[in-house]
């Protein structure tokens, strides 16, 4: 099956991120797009009334539409769990996983794949804004709702498709890229991945797939990605603070909310420490800085006007859940940010006390699977040094998990064995909610923290 021979989709699951981002590039081709979700509400409702994309929200068999050439699935569905796959089975209508779909459109064109345990959105929003700001008009597919874009795709016309890849269940089996960048490799994911070394390996299998005419772009501070990029065979540069890297990140700044709240840093560049220029985001966290100089680093390889790409980083606002302001709570700043693994709590939580200097910082987090919560409940209970106080509501097991021997109080206890009173076991977000109203003005900022639906309790504030 090739693209050009698609007229018309039907997508379930379509209310995924990547899911709405592929349907918008197919509806960009021409291509009749349709599907069906939950009743959930969810960002991409909104990006799908927008595109006039209909979609059903349950799963019957008679929503596949005659004609349809091929059903797009989110991996999270099955023919054993979902009545429309079973009935396009039984009809004898081709069916495509998220992935497989997208490797189709990524091999059309030069693919450039962000892969990573961390940073994986920003960093694919980045490097697709830059460039697109420097006239190369690139396709894109990102996790996430990109502030600027108001959605999470760009249906571009250029030689270049800029892809974030998600390693999970191995979706990276299904790409081919001509570049990638590699942000870090963290183990994650251990309903799939029995251990480190498992995980690795779809990192390793990965890169040894990027073009010989291609680039790997690897953070160069970690030694785990450094020894995933020794098994690619194409240029492999490094990026990171250390002096060792290519491309190294000197002269870091960061000003607090009350001074602007920019990053500034240099960028060195190869055995002559040549000066890139001084580069400025908006965006909070030194994650963000390295999620920057990979872009940076990419684009000088494949000669993007550096000036460009400046100009193009310094007005990057960033993606939805990302360290995102989503209002007011009182006198209180209302943040919302998805991080979900230790070292993205840690990150995130960092780059708050330096931008809320000197400000009251609580955290809502919401753990995400009992798979991760549990492998991970260790890390997850030193994660929270940087905030003041932190709520954590019951596990999100999400479509995949119901329960894991494993629960939220269970994290509670051991952050409060680290800091002892710092954590409270609050069940629900509607109780959570009612706990923090009772507490106005004795917190300046409140992070709501999960890749589950935990920024409803800022949602539920802002009203108040």
């Amino acid at each position: 099956m090739k693209i050009k021979d698609i007229s018309k989709v039907y997508c379930i699951g379509i209310k995924g991120a990547g899911m709405v981002a592929l349907a918008q590039i197919l509806l960009g081709r021409g291509i009749e797009v349709s599907g069906s979700d939950t009743k959930e509400v969810f960002y991409t409702d909104a990006i799908l009334k927008r595109l006039k994309i209909p979609y059903y929200e349950d799963f019957s068999a008679k929503h596949i539409p005659l004609g349809a050439d091929v059903v797009v699935y989110s991996m999270a569905y099955s023919v054993e769990n979902n009545a429309e796959m079973d009935s396009a089975q039984k009809l004898g209508i081709p069916m495509l996983s998220y992935p497989e779909m997208l490797g189709m459109l990524f091999q059309e064109k030069l693919g450039l794949a962000v892969c990573g345990t961390h940073g994986k959105t920003t960093t694919s929003a980045m490097l697709a804004e830059v460039l697109a700001a420097a006239g190369l008009d690139p396709s894109a597919v990102v996790g996430s709702q990109v502030i600027s874009w108001q959605g999470s795709a760009l249906s571009g016309n250029g030689e270049y498709f800029v892809a974030e890849a998600d390693e999970y269940q191995n979706k990276l089996q299904y790409y081919k890229p001509w570049s990638a960048i590699l942000t870090s490799v963290d183990w994650d994911h251990p309903d799939f991945f029995p251990d480190f070394v498992a995980y690795k390996k779809v990192f390793v299998d990965f890169v040894k797939k990027i073009s010989r005419t291609g680039h790997l772009v690897v953070w160069g501070d970690s030694s785990d990605t450094l020894e995933v990029s020794e098994g690619a065979g194409c240029s492999v540069v490094t990026y990171g603070f250390g002096q060792e890297n290519e491309y190294q990140i000197v002269n870091h700044e960061t000003q607090d909310m009350e001074n602007g709240g920019l990053q500034k840093f240099e960028v060195l560049c190869g055995s002559d420490e040549e000066s890139l220029g001084i580069f400025e985001i908006m965006l909070v966290g030194k994650h963000n800085a390295l999620n920057a100089a990979a872009v940076i680093a990419l684009c000088r390889e494949m000669h993007v006007d550096m000036e460009k790409v400046k100009k193009a980083l310094r007005e990057f606002r960033g993606t939805t859940r990302r360290f995102e302001k989503v209002g007011m709570f009182g006198d209180a700043i209302l943040m919302d940010d998805y991080a979900h693994h230790p070292d993205e709590i840690k990150a995130t939580l960092s780059g708050a006390r330096q931008y809320f200097a000197g400000k009251k910082i609580w955290t809502v987090f919401n753990p995400h699977t009992f798979t991760r919560t549990k492998a991970l409940l260790s890390e997850f209970a030193q994660s929270f040094d940087d905030t003041d106080r932190v709520i954590v509501i019951d596990i999100y097991g999400s479509a995949r998990e119901q329960q894991g021997g494993v629960s939220s109080d269970d994290l509670v206890k051991l952050i409060n064995k680290y800091h002892p009173g710092r954590a409270d076991y609050i069940p629900t977000i509607g109780e959570a909610s009612e706990f923090l109203k009772g507490e106005a003005g004795h917190f300046d900022v409140l992070i709501t923290m999960g890749a589950g639906d935990v920024w409803k309790v800022a949602e539920e504030l802002k009203k108040s």
